[in-house]
C-alpha cells in the first residue's frame, strides 16, 4: 500500500509564490522511482506539470519553465513543487503521482486546490 498526501495549495494573487509538498509513505516506497506533479482545471484534461527521477532529472511543460521548480528529498520520499510569478491560468487542482520503476505502477494523492486571483 502506497498513500500521497499533498499540502500547500492556497488562493494567492497573481505573481505570487506557493510551495506544494507531496509525502509518500507506506511499505514499498524504496521502490518510488518518479515522482511528478500534474494538474487539472474546470473543464480540462490533467496534464503534467513536473517530474523528477529518484536521480534528480527533471522536466517541466513549456508553461511553466522558468516560474516552477520541483525538487525531492529522498530520504523522505518527499517531492516538492516551488511555484513564482503565478498566473490566473495556473488555477488547478494539483495532483502528486509516484511512480515505480519502468512505470509499472503509479499513485495518485488527493490533489490540493491552488487558485490564482486577485
Amino acid at each position: 500500500q502506497v498513500e500521497i498526501v499533498e499540502s500547500g495549495g492556497d488562493l494567492v494573487q497573481p505573481g505570487g509564490s506557493l510551495r506544494l509538498s507531496c509525502v509518500v509513505s507506506g511499505s514499498i516506497v524504496s521502490s518510488i522511482y518518479d515522482m511528478g506533479w500534474y494538474r487539472q482545471a474546470p473543464g480540462k484534461q490533467r496534464e503534467l506539470v513536473a517530474l523528477i527521477t529518484k536521480t534528480g532529472s527533471t522536466n517541466y511543460v513549456d508553461s511553466v519553465k522558468g516560474r516552477f521548480t520541483i525538487s525531492r528529498d529522498n530520504a523522505k520520499v518527499t517531492a516538492y513543487l516551488q511555484m513564482t510569478s503565478l498566473k490566473p491560468e495556473d488555477t488547478a487542482v494539483y495532483y502528486c503521482r509516484a511512480s515505480l520503476r519502468n512505470n509499472i505502477a503509479h499513485y495518485w494523492g488527493r490533489g490540493t486546490q491552488v487558485t490564482v486571483s486577485s
